[in-house]
């Protein structure tokens, strides 16, 4: 960590292990056990709440539409191990719903794809 800035507060560098053990109250993991990798979306469920820390308020912000804990890690310039901590925070809280990304071997219902098409042919 730096010396202080002149306001008392440390002047934190970005990715200092000091800055992350404090974003994530000393956690290296999450609390509970929340399936989270790092195509897992995320989309918030509410509104922040007063007392949140900046990055809580950050990733609620962020995933109004959905994201993953790799694109929260880039936006956040975090590392994805904390933001996994973060995310799994907010899933306890209500704060934000995870949802696995769509399998690329789940296959569309072919009888639903052929009626969609007979009916926009018959517009």
């Amino acid at each position: 960590m730096s010396p202080p800035a002149g306001d008392g507060r440390p002047d934190w560098e970005e990715g200092a292990p000091e800055r992350l053990y404090v974003v994530t109250a000393g956690r290296d993991r999450p609390s509970r056990r929340v399936p989270l990798d790092l195509v897992t979306l995320v989309v918030s469920q509410g509104v922040p709440e007063p007392g949140m820390n900046p990055e809580h308020l950050a990733i609620l912000r962020m995933c109004a539409g959905p994201l993953s804990i790799a694109e929260i890690s880039a936006y956040l310039s975090l590392p994805c191990s904390t933001v996994t901590v973060l995310v799994a925070d907010l899933v306890d809280g209500g704060h934000v719903e995870v949802r696995a990304p769509v399998s690329a071997t789940a296959r569309p219902d072919v009888t639903l794809l052929e009626a969609v098409m007979d009916g926009l042919a018959r517009i």
